[in-house]
């Protein structure tokens, strides 16, 4: 069983009990996830099973996009509302739909932000959460992110907000809503999250655990995968022969290849092959998916 299975994952699951709870329904311990999702958020987590879990560090498209309520008025320790409240003040009246869409404009853009202490990031081997967990604080570097888009939709209750934000790679909505709340002049935290997309894949393509498991029960499981060439879906294709397929087996570039110097999907008649690099009309195989003949 090889191939990407959308889960929209429920609340109170981390990321890797997504790949843990998979591992039993599909048999195989080769699942790998595409980007960690808070316990308490939901929605898009692409999971790579099989000969897919080498993709994971291969995904060109890393953008995600989050349906997100920010919380003002209190600001806590993991920066959502299952922390410990680490401050708490009163919203003046003059903060409202209007003030909020005044100050989103300055966070779009690239910019830098620090991981939040709860989180997976690695300092000296180990993540930040184990860390934080025992009372302590690590000194971290900020990082490079940037927000594409960042919208208000709807004014949940006095003092929600919800905003729909569309960001690249290693961006922590928890932090960016405290952000927001810090221009307001106001504590801010996050009192829920939802994932709409990752990595290309919409929320339109997920699936629950309920109906992955009919799958399994039905013996259709293989039918909710998505092909691995849909992680790679932005390249273009390039066209092998059945000796030059052999050749890229073999770890040997095939030449007099028409196509422009770039990365490509690789296709022998129909089948993907995997990803590749032209380079003065040579092609070499980068990472190859399909099982040797």
């Amino acid at each position: 069983m090889h191939g990407i299975l959308i889960v929209d994952k429920p609340q109170g699951f981390t990321s890797f009990d997504v790949v843990a709870k998979l591992r039993g329904i599909c048999k195989t311990r080769k699942i790998g996830h595409g980007g960690p999702l808070d316990p308490m958020a939901t929605g898009v987590l692409p999971v790579f099973i099989g000969n897919a879990a080498k993709a994971v560090d291969l995904q060109p498209n890393s953008d995600k996009c989050y349906d997100a309520v920010m919380l003002l008025g209190k600001r806590t320790d993991t920066g959502d509302i299952t922390g410990t409240v680490l401050e708490e003040s009163a919203v003046p009246a003059s903060i409202d739909e209007a003030a909020v869409r005044a100050v989103l404009g300055q966070f779009l853009g690239e910019g830098m932000q620090v991981p939040p202490m709860y989180s997976a990031v690695k300092i000296n081997g180990q993540p930040l959460y184990k860390a934080a967990r025992k009372g302590e604080t690590v000194e971290r570097k900020a990082r490079p992110i940037v927000i594409h888009s960042l919208s208000l939709t709807e004014r949940v209750s006095a003092l929600e907000y919800r905003l729909q934000i569309h960001c690249g790679k290693g961006t922590y909505v928890r932090v960016l809503l405290e952000d927001i709340g810090r221009a307001l002049g106001v504590p801010a935290t996050m009192s829920a999250l939802r994932r709409t997309m990752a990595s290309g894949y919409p929320l339109e393509q997920a699936y629950s655990f309920e109906q992955i498991q009919a799958a399994k029960d039905e013996g259709r499981l293989e039918t909710l995968l998505l092909g691995i060439e849909t992680v790679f879906a932005a390249l273009d294709a390039v066209s092998v022969t059945a000796a030059q397929k052999q050749r890229l087996l073999n770890g040997a570039p095939v030449s007099r290849v028409n196509a422009q110097p770039g990365e490509y999907r690789i296709y022998c008649e129909d089948e993907f092959l995997g990803i590749g690099v032209v380079a003065d009309g040579s092609l070499r195989q980068k990472k190859l998916f399909c099982e040797r003949e």
